[in-house]
């Protein structure tokens, strides 16, 4: 457990057999479109044990986007695309997050206290994003640097999913996917609302069952103040389940993508 000292230093969060924090699928992908997973992965740094939590709560949406991971994969093979994806859980440090939003490490999440996130120091939190939020946030710049650089044309999709319903009396959640977008080049983002509308078979949320208003950090410090296009997806976890699912999801989302692209 943390402890209220603040002096010296705090012990490594990572250790070089520990997973990287951050991975990138496909790097040499010529596809415009670029994913990202900021809470694509759940594993736990050794170091801080099980933050106090049991399995079935590690696994559940506080951990993690459920199915973001294996569809930001196929996505990536299916599209030509590069996939940028976080390996460490949102419990850790939510790579989403400014750094200094008070759930960028949450100590309670839908309803769930977290031990291991309370009462630590800063420079605990310090460590976690220095291992982990720094080094996911700094992979997409250098990938988007890397594009400009050699012209090649950027659309920045972020893969998130959400759960039917929220556990601590949240209501049923209707839509099957959600498109974000708030500031910065708005442009493309609405088209694929439009393109995904027009197919006539799903119930598709104009920043739902999130507002891109602020909250969020990765789309806003990356696409806005470089007028890149962006989308935010959000698909319903129930429906990411099964590898069958994924498949088809990422099927549908190609090609939504690029009839909004066209």
């Amino acid at each position: 457990m943390a402890s209220d000292d603040n002096s010296g230093t705090a012990p490594a969060l990572l250790t070089p057999t520990d997973p990287a924090p951050v991975s990138i699928v496909n790097p040499s992908g010529s596809s415009p479109f670029l994913f990202i997973g900021d809470h694509a992965g759940n594993t736990i740094p050794p170091s801080l044990g099980s933050l106090g939590l049991p399995p079935d709560e590690l696994c559940r949406h506080i951990g993690w986007d459920i199915g973001i991971g294996a569809l930001g994969q196929l996505l990536a093979d299916g599209m030509d695309a590069v996939f940028i994806r976080q390996a460490y859980s949102r419990l850790v440090v939510d790579c989403n997050r400014h750094p200094e939003a008070l759930d960028a490490i949450p100590p309670i999440s839908d309803g769930t206290p977290v031990p291991g996130n309370q009462s630590l120091t800063g420079l605990e939190k310090d460590a976690r994003f220095c291992a982990i939020h720094g080094p996911y946030q700094e992979a997409i710049d250098a990938e988007i640097d890397r594009r400009r650089r050699a012209g090649q044309a950027t659309i920045l999709i972020s893969l998130h999913s959400f759960t039917p319903a929220m556990r601590m009396g949240g209501s049923a959640r209707p839509w099957q996917i959600g498109v974000l977008h708030h500031q910065g080049n708005t442009s493309f983002a609405l088209r694929l609302l439009n393109v995904l509308r027009d197919a006539g078979d799903l119930l598709v949320g104009d920043n739902e069952p999130y507002k891109m208003d602020g909250i969020g950090y990765t789309v806003p410090r990356h696409a806005y103040p470089a007028g890149i296009r962006y989308a935010e997806l959000e698909i319903r976890q129930d429906l990411l389940l099964a590898p069958h699912d994924q498949e088809a999801w990422s099927r549908r989302i190609a090609g939504a993508l690029f009839a909004a692209n066209t």
